[in-house]
């Protein structure tokens, strides 16, 4: 899923984060974090706490270890989430169903992100990469059918926000077909990096706002 350089927490990088963007987007500010106020909610990743070690273990369960290839140690969650909180490219968030940890959110700006190069980026425009951890919950269309509830929360905490951008991975067939199911656009297929190729998809707060690509 990500292409990142560990190292200390002052020299954490993001592979797939563009950093040198213009004032508009830099004006554009961080990702929104909509209140969600149904069972399923969100809360920020606390580097400082025990978050980094439950991310830690999440990440090396079968079905999250082949799609996101981010069994890292707790050390690298705790750097990556910190400095995630720290900027302006994203946010990590733990999502939590009746109070219990479920899944993890990550909230970004597209057009801090390399998918920007494939597409029109908005400044304002806002993905999410999500893990849902609790195998119970697969395939029981809880978390797809969140997904709207969670892109229109989105619009409404950013007015300013034309597009719900998804990237998952082209053999990720679950996800895609969750997401259309949902309302999002597949605008086709992007080999983004020699090891990653994607499907991208669009929700457009109107129909015009979903690009012809």
């Amino acid at each position: 899923m990500e292409s990142a350089d560990a190292g200390s927490s002052d020299e954490y990088r993001i592979g797939r984060e563009i950093t040198d963007v213009g004032e508009d987007v830099v004006a554009a500010g961080p990702p929104v974090v909509p209140e969600m106020t149904g069972r399923l909610r969100l809360r920020a990743v606390d580097p400082t706490g025990g978050d980094p070690a439950m991310l830690a273990s999440w990440f090396t369960r079968p079905h999250l270890a082949e799609t996101w290839e981010q069994e890292w140690p707790e050390s690298r969650w705790r750097a990556d989430s910190a400095y995630r909180l720290a900027g302006d490219y994203s946010r990590p968030l733990i999502i939590t169903m009746d109070g219990i940890e479920v899944g993890y959110l990550d909230l970004y700006r597209p057009a801090r992100d390399e998918i920007a190069r494939l597409y029109p980026a908005d400044p304002h425009d806002m993905g999410f990469h999500i893990a849902t951890a609790d195998p119970a919950l697969l395939g029981q269309g809880v978390i797809s059918a969140w997904l709207a509830d969670l892109a229109q929360a989105i619009f409404q905490t950013e007015p300013r926000c034309r597009r719900v951008v998804l990237d998952p991975a082209a053999g990720n067939a679950p996800i895609r077909r969750a997401l259309t199911k949902h309302g999002w656009i597949d605008v086709g297929e992007f080999d983004v990096r020699p090891d990653r190729r994607i499907a991208m998809h669009i929700l457009g707060r109107t129909p015009d706002d979903v690009p012809q690509l």
